[in-house]
């Protein structure tokens, strides 16, 4: 009964003092809506800069490293054998850069339950002859299939077909920057020369377009049997195994495991990528920085609020008091108030938030830069909204905490003998 009562009073004062209430709701209002949608539009950002260069990264590479050998001749010699030896100038050791057992290897990783998926890969560094002009190029053998299961690599084939580079014998799909430079159009052939002094005739099948310029400029993309031909190397000859897990976080830990049981160098997604993922770190925590400082805000508007309905109201908390009401009664009446307002607030907000995403997710977003992307990016994660609700119940109650107090503090013989 007293419960009721009390949520009764706090209604009549919130009524009494209508347009400051609706004041200090448009404050929490407004502030949960830029939360939201600052947050879902940021880390729709995210997501987007991700799946350039995140989606196009395994989570685990495995490979051979060219690298100086760590026996060298002179700690072989009994003379030297129990110095300290310094070197310099050390040289590569007599590696290859090819993965043996390739077939194996990749055999014992699909059946893995922790790995979702395997794509064989190699590279091959050619020039691309245009007349007179020798353009550096860098052709990516890869399994078709594989690829654009695992890493997308059709949705940013944005012209011709990816299955064509397998489908028809020496074929190549040009990176868009790369076409444009060769002036080649889809059917036209390209000579490409290889490191060796070899000339090749290649199709031109598709274009590729990564939205890194740069990149673009320089890669291009052809099956695995081609590029092998291209170095004039046998069929199982393979320089990259990329690994796609079901669970990302465990990259690190399953690139050291898999280093040592299939004896290569192996790297993760975390360590290929930290400075990537740094950026889109502090680009989250600036988002949660504003929106929560435009909550604190909103509070400083509902304390005040709150402390003028207090002087206003005083007679009114001293007939309270008089008539039975506790100094925790009268606490709890000013509480309802300010979480009344934070919570209808809160609400509308979240709803404006909500709408305001829809609005720019349906922006139209056209560049040639990013040919897979149509509209502005918008994360609609629930976690945004359930951190907007609870901050703005908690930002409400902190503001109406220190005015209710002082309201449950009031002493009505004072302000009766005042009047």
């Amino acid at each position: 009964m007293k419960s009721k009562l009390i949520f009764g009073i706090a209604r009549s004062l919130l009524l009494a003092r209508l347009g400051q209430t609706l004041v200090a709701a448009v404050g929490v209002t407004f502030s949960i809506a830029m939360f939201i949608t600052l947050l879902s539009f940021m880390n729709g950002l995210n997501d987007l800069l991700d799946g350039l260069i995140l989606n196009r990264t395994p989570h685990v590479r495995l490979y051979n490293e060219i690298k100086p050998s760590e026996n060298q001749p002179v700690n072989a010699s009994p003379d030297f054998k129990n110095g300290h030896n310094f070197i310099r100038s050390v040289k590569s050791g007599i590696t290859r850069q090819e993965i043996y057992n390739s077939g194996p290897i990749m055999q014992t990783l699909q059946q893995d339950e922790r790995v979702l998926g395997v794509a064989p890969k190699l590279t091959a560094q050619v020039f691309f002859n245009e007349g007179t002009i020798d353009i550096t190029g860098l052709i990516n053998g890869i399994d078709v299939e594989a690829e654009s299961a695992l890493f997308n690599f059709g949705d940013y084939v944005t012209a011709g077909s990816a299955i064509d580079a397998k489908n028809m014998a020496n074929s190549i799909i040009l990176g868009k920057g790369l076409a444009e430079i060769l002036v080649a159009d889809i059917g036209d052939v390209v000579q490409v020369t290889t490191v060796e002094g070899e000339r090749f005739s290649l199709k031109v099948v598709g274009y590729f377009q990564s939205g890194i310029q740069e990149i673009d400029k320089v890669q291009s993309y052809a099956s695995i049997g081609t590029t092998q031909k291209l170095l004039g190397k046998p069929a199982n000859y393979i320089t990259d195994i990329q690994v796609k897990l079901r669970d990302i976080d465990q990259a690190p830990a399953l690139a050291q495991e898999f280093s040592r049981l299939f004896a290569t160098d192996a790297e993760d997604i975390q360590t290929a990528n930290a400075q990537f993922e740094t950026g889109s770190s502090i680009r989250s925590l600036i988002s949660y920085a504003v929106g929560i400082t435009l909550l604190i805000v909103a509070g400083f508007g509902i304390f005040n609020i709150l402390n003028m309905m207090i002087y206003e109201k005083m007679d009114s908390i001293a007939i309270l008091k008089a008539t039975g009401f506790s100094g925790g009664d009268v606490n709890r009446i000013f509480l309802v108030i300010a979480l009344s307002i934070g919570f209808f607030g809160g609400m509308v907000g979240l709803l404006f938030g909500f709408v305001f995403s829809v609005i720019i997710d349906n922006i139209p977003f056209d560049t040639a830069a990013l040919p897979t992307i149509k509209t502005y990016p918008i994360n609609y994660s629930p976690a945004f909204y359930v951190i907007g609700a609870t901050f703005s119940l908690l930002t409400t109650y902190l503001a109406g905490f220190f005015p209710a107090r002082k309201a449950g503090k009031v002493d009505p013989v004072e302000i009766i003998r005042g009047k």
